[in-house]
C-alpha cells in the first residue's frame, strides 16, 4: 500500500512539472499554466487518496504561493505576483463566508453529538414508523431527511443513522450480513445523498460552488431558493428510493415483531430529554426559519446567523458545550481542506486556467453551441462518470464548478440564467450513489459490513439513471418555470 501512493505522488509531481515545462500554448497566461498543473497534481493526490486531504491542501498552499508567485501577473506581464501576493490568493479561501457556513455546521453537528439529540430524534421518528420492512425503509428516509435539516454534515448523519438501524437487526439476532441489514444501510446512505441535493446547509460541496458562484457572479442563493429549486427533485428522489429499494433487496422477514418495543427500550435508555438538548432544539428550530427566511423577513445571510447561533451555544450558563468540549470533535482538517479548494478553484478563475481548459475541451467540442438542454445533458454525464474517480465530493466541486463557470461567462450573454445552469452541475457533483468510494458516508457504511458493492452498485445504477432523467425533465420543466434557468 505505501508503495502503491508513493508512485501516486511521483506521478502527481511528474506531471506537475510536466505541464509546467511544456511551451506556453497561446492564449494561456503563463500563470494559468501553472494553475492548471497544480490542479492536476490535486486532482491525482485527491482520486489516489495517496495523502490525506489535508497534507495535500497544504501542498496546494506551498505550490500556488512558489510558483504563482514566480509567474507574470495577467494584468501586468512584467510584474510578477510575488510570493506574499500568490499566499494571499492561496489562503484567499479562508475568507470566504462559504467556510464560516461550513465551520458553524460541524459545531452544530457536534452539539448532536455532545447532547444525543440526534439518536433521539431518530429513535423517535423510528418507534412511530411501525415494524414491517417497507415501513422501516420509509423511517430510514424520513430520518435522513429530518437530520438533513438539523445536522449539516452527511458523514455525521451516516453516523447517527447507521448504529441505530444496526441495533434494530442486531436486536432481532439477524447478523449484520443479513439482507434487512443491507436494506437498511444502503437505503439511508442513497437518502443522505439525495438530501446533500435537496438542501444547501446539508452538504460543504454547496458551499464550494456557492462560493464560486458568489466571486463570479456576484449572486448569493438563499436557504430558502435552493430548497425551492432542489427541494422538489429530492422528495421524487426519495419516493423513487423507497421502490427502488424494496424491489432490489428482499430481507429474510417482512415485519419484526415486537420491534416497537425494542426501539422504545432504545429510546428509554436514553433518559429523560436533558435542558442542554431542549436549548438545542430551540437553537435548531430558530436556525431553520432564519435560514428558511433569509432575505424574507431579514437581511442576515446563512452564514452570519449559524456563527450567531455557534457563539450562542459556546455562552456560559446557557449554551450547550464549552470549547475544550467540543474542540476535540471539529475535523479541523476538513475546514483546511474546503477552505483551500476555494482557493484552488479561484486560482483557477483569476489566472484564466479554468477557462483556457473549457474552451480547448468543452467549446471545442461544440457544446456551447448546442441547446441547452444538450449542454445539460452531456455536461451532467460526465459529471457523473468523474465522480466515479473521487473520493470527495468537496474535491470534485472544487476541480470541476470553476471550469462550468468558465464555461458559461465565455457564452455571455445567454438565453438562459448562467448561474442555474452551474447550480444544476453543482447538484450532479452530490451524485455518491454507485461505489463505497463516492461519498464519505458511504464509506462510513461499508465499514459495518452490512452490504457489499454490488449490493450498493445494484440499487446505485438505477437511481443515478434516475437522477440523471430527472435533471433533465426538470431542466425543460420546473426549472425554467422558478427561474433558475
Amino acid at each position: 500500500m505505501e508503495k502503491k501512493k508513493l508512485i501516486s505522488i511521483c506521478l502527481a509531481f511528474a506531471v506537475f512539472f510536466i505541464i509546467v515545462m511544456l511551451p506556453n500554448p497561446d492564449g494561456l497566461p503563463i500563470a494559468g499554466q501553472r494553475a492548471l498543473a497544480i490542479l492536476a497534481l490535486a486532482v491525482i493526490l485527491w482520486v489516489t487518496e495517496a495523502v490525506s486531504y489535508a497534507v495535500s491542501a497544504a501542498l496546494i498552499i506551498v505550490l500556488i504561493t512558489v510558483f504563482i508567485g514566480l509567474a507574470p501577473t495577467i494584468e501586468d506581464p512584467s510584474v510578477i505576483y510575488t510570493s506574499q501576493g500568490a499566499l494571499k490568493i492561496a489562503l484567499g479561501g479562508f475568507s470566504s463566508s462559504a467556510v464560516g457556513l461550513v465551520a458553524g455546521a460541524l459545531f452544530i453537528a457536534a452539539a448532536m453529538e455532545i447532547t444525543g439529540l440526534h439518536k433521539r430524534l431518530a429513535l423517535f421518528i423510528m418507534s412511530k414508523v411501525g415494524t414491517k420492512t417497507s415501513s422501516l425503509v420509509f423511517g430510514t428516509i424520513v430520518v435522513s431527511i429530518i437530520l438533513a435539516l438539523f445536522v449539516p454534515s452527511a458523514t455525521a448523519r451516516a453516523g447517527t443513522i447507521i448504529p441505530i438501524l444496526m441495533g434494530i437487526v442486531a436486536a432481532f439476532s439477524l447478523p449484520k450480513t443479513s439482507r434487512l441489514s443491507a436494506l437498511l444501510i444502503v437505503t439511508a446512505v442513497q437518502s443522505i445523498s439525495i438530501w446533500n441535493i435537496g438542501i444547501k446547509t446539508a452538504a460543504a460541496q454547496n458551499m464550494v460552488a456557492l462560493g464560486f458562484m458568489e466571486q463570479s457572479f456576484g449572486s448569493n442563493i438563499t436557504w430558502g431558493q435552493w430548497l425551492l429549486y432542489a427541494g422538489p427533485w429530492s422528495i421524487i428522489m426519495s419516493v423513487i428510493l423507497f421502490f427502488v429499494m424494496n424491489k432490489l433487496i428482499k430481507p429474510e422477514i417482512g415485519e419484526l415483531q415486537g420491534g416497537k418495543e425494542i426501539i422504545s427500550a432504545q429510546l428509554k435508555e436514553l433518559g429523560k430529554i436533558s435542558s442542554k438538548e431542549i436549548r438545542l432544539i430551540i437553537i435548531s428550530l430558530v436556525l431553520l426559519v432564519l435560514w428558511a427566511t433569509e432575505g424574507i423577513l431579514h437581511p442576515f445571510d446563512s452564514t452570519t446567523v449559524t456563527i450567531a447561533a455557534v457563539a450562542f451555544m459556546l455562552f456560559p450558563g446557557i449554551g450547550i458545550f464549552t470549547w475544550k468540549e467540543v474542540e476535540s470533535k471539529i475535523p479541523w482538517g476538513t475546514i483546511i481542506v474546503f477552505a483551500v479548494g476555494i482557493s484552488l478553484g479561484t486560482v483557477l478563475l483569476q489566472t484564466h486556467g479554468a477557462s483556457w481548459l473549457s474552451q480547448e475541451t468543452l467549446e471545442a467540442v461544440g457544446l456551447t453551441s448546442m441547446p441547452l438542454i444538450f449542454i445539460i445533458m452531456v455536461l451532467t454525464l460526465f459529471n457523473i462518470l468523474i465522480h466515479l474517480g473521487f473520493a470527495s465530493a468537496t474535491s470534485l466541486s472544487s476541480a470541476f464548478i470553476p471550469i462550468v463557470i468558465a464555461l458559461v461567462m465565455s457564452m455571455e450573454p445567454t438565453s438562459f440564467n448562467g448561474p442555474g445552469l452551474v447550480l444544476i452541475q453543482q447538484f450532479a457533483v452530490s451524485f455518491g450513489f454507485l461505489l463505497p468510494v463516492s461519498a464519505p458516508q458511504n464509506m462510513l457504511a461499508y465499514g459495518t459490513g452490512a452490504f457489499t458493492t454490488k449490493d450498493l452498485l445494484k440499487s446505485g445504477i438505477p437511481i443515478t439513471i434516475a437522477g440523471y432523467i430527472l435533471i433533465i425533465i426538470f431542466s425543460l420543466t420546473y426549472w425554467q418555470w422558478v427561474g433558475l434557468l
